[in-house]
């Protein structure tokens, strides 16, 4: 092995002139943050670039030769564009697919670079997401079909009416393309940094977002000029508030646009992976796997307010085909507004503050208005 690694060393330095090496640590919120699979032949595939970002493999593309090359500290794996034929370690091996190209990236099949390269991987219980893990090092890569992948609109806004039971609820709603390579989401606070508020509008403007909405709880009803925000707040990569164990969900974003949803006992553990780009604690939890799974008590919630009135609400969903809902709604109970999130299409979804400061901007108008200013928002970035 150490005499087949000084070889491929000395082959890829010769190369360099007529190679593109994928530079490392540069994740994008493109179709590099996302594997596609091809549900008719029920093979999932990699971006190489996904490789080297999140993997930190020496990834090397000849474009005339259409040679890719994989090396870790103990593994090498060469492949060809448009054929089955591979080498691993200098054997010959045939791939379960070919690696192709599209929209100008690369994808290789995901099974074959696991086993090549002695990668644990593991699909969640839904199948929208492959987990890799490499010694302690745990990363995500969300699938999406091809056909799916090939969308390219990257905000749509609507006004829609969802009938919940015997009453109509009215929305106003964003839908995001998180594929769409100029999306990027962050988290807008107050001007004054944390405790401080700010009406949405002017947090967006302020921000150059596209778009926001409103984000978590805080102490609205303050007489003085601090307005603590209840939960963790996470912006920029750095946690800016700090959550104390509370047990409400957290909205979770990285650099790729990768949006999860979890409870907040898990959330210092998920922070501390070290990718956590955006959070907001706000809850509950609406839709989990595409079931409402509504439990108020269960994320300690007590307030009237949230338990059983009915009031102006915000939400935020996510799409199998991996799309942001936003949106805020005429007068609903938590129960209803769950509801609404599964008629417009969201598989994972949770509440957001509501009331007052429900409010939702888009493009230099208000589509909400919302009652106050507030501690925090959602923004995205176009």
């Amino acid at each position: 092995m150490p005499k087949l690694k000084k070889i491929i060393t000395a082959v890829l330095g010769l190369a360099l002139t007529f190679t593109v090496v994928i530079p490392q640590g540069q994740a994008n919120a493109d179709a590099s943050s996302y594997g596609l699979m091809d549900t008719k032949a029920y093979r999932t595939y990699v971006p190489i670039r996904y490789l080297s970002d999140k993997l930190h493999y020496q990834v090397t593309w000849e474009p005339v030769s259409k040679r890719i090359e994989v090396v870790s500290d103990d593994n090498y794996l060469e492949m060809t564009l448009g054929t089955t034929q591979a080498y691993v370690n200098g054997v010959d091996t045939e791939l379960d697919a070919a690696p192709f190209r599209s929209g100008g990236t690369t994808y290789v099949p995901v099974r074959n670079v696991s086993e090549a390269m002695s990668l644990n991987m593991e699909w969640d219980k839904n199948g929208s997401v492959v987990h890799f893990w490499s010694g302690d090092s745990h990363v995500r890569l969300p699938v999406v079909s091809k056909q799916r992948s090939s969308q390219t609109s990257s905000i749509e806004k609507s006004k829609r009416a969802f009938k919940v039971g015997s009453k109509r609820v009215y929305a106003s709603m964003l839908t995001i393309n998180l594929l769409h390579p100029r999306i990027r989401l962050g988290v807008g606070v107050g001007y004054g940094g944390e405790g401080s508020v700010d009406n949405l509008k002017h947090m967006a403007q302020r921000n150059y977002a596209v778009a926001a909405i409103n984000g978590g709880y805080f102490d609205a009803y303050s007489k003085t000029k601090v307005r603590v925000p209840y939960g963790y707040v996470v912006r920029n990569g750095r946690m800016i508030h700090n959550g104390s164990g509370d047990k409400r969900s957290v909205l979770v974003f990285t650099k790729g646009n990768q949006v999860e949803m979890i409870p907040g006992e898990s959330f210092l553990e998920r922070f501390n992976e070290g990718d956590v780009q955006g959070a907001l604690q706000v809850g509950p939890r609406l839709l989990t796997d595409g079931k409402i799974t509504v439990n108020l008590k269960g994320e300690g919630f007590k307030d009237p307010k949230i338990l059983k009135h009915s009031s102006i609400r915000s939400a935020v969903g996510l799409t199998k085909d991996y799309k942001l809902i936003i949106l805020t709604t005429s007068s609903a109970t938590i129960p209803e507004l769950a509801r609404v999130m599964k008629q417009a299409g969201a598989y994972q979804a949770m509440n957001l503050d509501g009331g007052a400061s429900s409010g939702l901007y888009y493009n230099g108008r208000y589509m909400t208005y919302p009652g106050r200013s507030i501690s925090n928002a959602l923004l995205i970035y176009k």
